[in-house]
């Protein structure tokens, strides 16, 4: 009887897993960015992922938004990913759809001036960050 137990609740958790796996997937190919976007993004990626880290070093912003960073960035590192590269567009595009939804998030709570602030790259490229992420909805840039 003890036996049975477990297997259930290895089955369970199992389930449970693949399951959360399937809604991460669908979430993901339902916010990433559109034809021509997708490429702008993922050419975009080295300047957000300096900015990422700036972000994350900077003691003036609130702790959740750098939490949330160095959670991005430990992601980032880590050498499994969510969705595995063989899958059409999103297998590569994950990272890039997740750093934007972060930066989204961090913007709420940060304000975009501070993701100005930071920004390393040119602004042309910041212009196309603020497109892509919709960055400019939430708080207007001077």
């Amino acid at each position: 009887m003890t036996g049975t137990w477990w297997w259930d609740l290895a089955i369970g958790v199992a389930v449970a897993l693949v399951v959360s796996w399937a809604a991460l997937v669908v979430t993901l190919a339902v916010v990433r960015p559109r034809g021509g976007l997708l490429q702008e993004s993922l050419r975009l990626l080295p300047d957000v992922l300096r900015l990422v880290r700036r972000l994350a070093a900077d003691g003036s912003l609130p702790r959740g938004v750098r939490v949330r960073l160095g959670l991005l960035l430990a992601y980032l590192a880590f050498p499994i990913d969510l969705i595995p590269d063989f899958i059409p567009v999103l297998g590569y595009a994950d990272d890039a759809i997740i750093v934007m939804a972060v930066l989204r998030s961090v913007v709420r709570r940060a304000g975009l001036p501070a993701v100005e602030r930071h920004w390393p790259g040119t602004p042309d490229g910041f212009a196309a960050l603020t497109r892509l992420t919709g960055l400019s909805r939430w708080t207007p840039t001077a």
